[in-house]
């Protein structure tokens, strides 16, 4: 049994021929989406983060409506960019988003990707201290933002308080139980899959990584997988880690998706850069008639090795469209793979 959901990136464009012309239209679909995903007896709704793009970008007002029109389905990101944020004001964000949801926050971060602007955390009031780099500062709010999680005190009650206070140090609220178990890193690296696990996060891993050994992109992935258990079995956790990876998969099965997905351009991985000197390795896609492509993936190691695997969405295409996309895996490609 494999855990399925999607991972929508929430773009919106005023082009005529997107589904999502505006934000609020992103915003709408992604909730309605996430019921039709539950309704489909999907496990979860997972959303991108972007700041300064025409796409979703501060995420607990739409995981916390999510949360609020569905009751089973898993909630979360992937991922959320850790040099934007205030882990305090975070903190608060997701114990509230949590509650609402029952407790169904699965909350991917990382030290984030590119972005549309220079240095745009800067526009959010955030720069490195002496001897760190952006990556450092997001990695150091990480570890801020999973300290808090632990749920215990550490700031002196004021001794004329407006509302009467519990005894001892105060922590920050509402605070929701089990959420510290329930955070993801997103790791480009291996080096950075073991920084995870040593701190008890679990792992997403996305359709790109650092290229570090040259071979296919699914068996990297794979290898990371593998050492990111290593690591956490070494560091001494009680509990089991999770492990997600995204693939971009079609099943043919009319003639809109073969006119949309029916190309076989993006078959092979491909090599690019992230910034100016990190060679990353970008996975394929995966788009063929559902016997094919179950023999297709049969071969992807990486998802053999994860417990959960997140369907990323063309979302611009509408709701409507993409219930077709994620019921047609379900009912003609999870069953024949073992994944259900």
């Amino acid at each position: 049994m494999k855990k399925i959901g999607f991972l929508s990136f929430g773009h919106w464009t005023p082009s005529l021929q997107s589904q999502t012309q505006s934000a609020a239209d992103t915003l709408l679909q992604s909730i309605d989406l996430a019921v039709e995903a539950e309704r489909l007896g999907m496990d979860g709704a997972y959303f991108r983060v972007h700041h300064f793009a025409r796409q979703l970008a501060s995420p607990f007002p739409l995981l916390a409506a999510v949360g609020a029109k569905t009751r089973r389905i898993e909630i979360g990101t992937a991922v959320i960019d850790m040099r934007y944020e205030n882990p305090h004001y975070m903190a608060e964000d997701a114990g509230a988003a949590d509650l609402i949801a029952g407790g169904r926050l699965q909350l991917g971060i990382s030290r984030g990707s590119p972005e549309q602007v220079i240095d745009g955390w800067r526009h959010f009031g955030y720069s490195p201290v002496e001897g760190e780099n952006d990556a450092d500062m997001g990695r150091r709010h990480a570890k801020e933002f999973l300290e808090l999680l632990r749920g215990q005190g550490f700031a002196r009650p004021n001794p004329r308080p407006m509302f009467p206070n519990p005894p001892g140090l105060l922590r920050l609220e509402p605070y929701s139980e089990g959420l510290r178990d329930r955070i993801w890193w997103g790791a480009a690296s291996n080096t950075t899959a073991v920084w995870a696990a040593k701190l008890g996060m679990n792992l997403q891993s996305s359709t790109l990584k650092d290229d570090e050994t040259g071979e296919p992109f699914h068996i990297q992935q794979a290898a990371q997988i593998r050492t990111f258990r290593a690591a956490w079995k070494e560091a001494g956790h009680a509990r089991t880690p999770r492990v997600s990876v995204s693939r971009s998969i079609f099943a043919l099965m009319d003639d809109r998706d073969r006119a949309w997905f029916g190309r076989e351009e993006q078959e092979q991985d491909q090599i690019g850069f992230i910034g100016a000197s990190t060679r990353a390795i970008f996975g394929r896609s995966y788009a063929a008639e559902p016997d094919v492509l179950i023999e297709q993936l049969r071969e992807d190691e990486a998802i053999a090795e994860a417990d959960t695997l997140l369907l990323t969405v063309p979302n611009q295409l509408g709701v409507a469209y993409n219930t077709h996309v994620l019921e047609a895996i379900l009912t003609t490609v999870a069953p024949a793979l073992g994944w259900r």
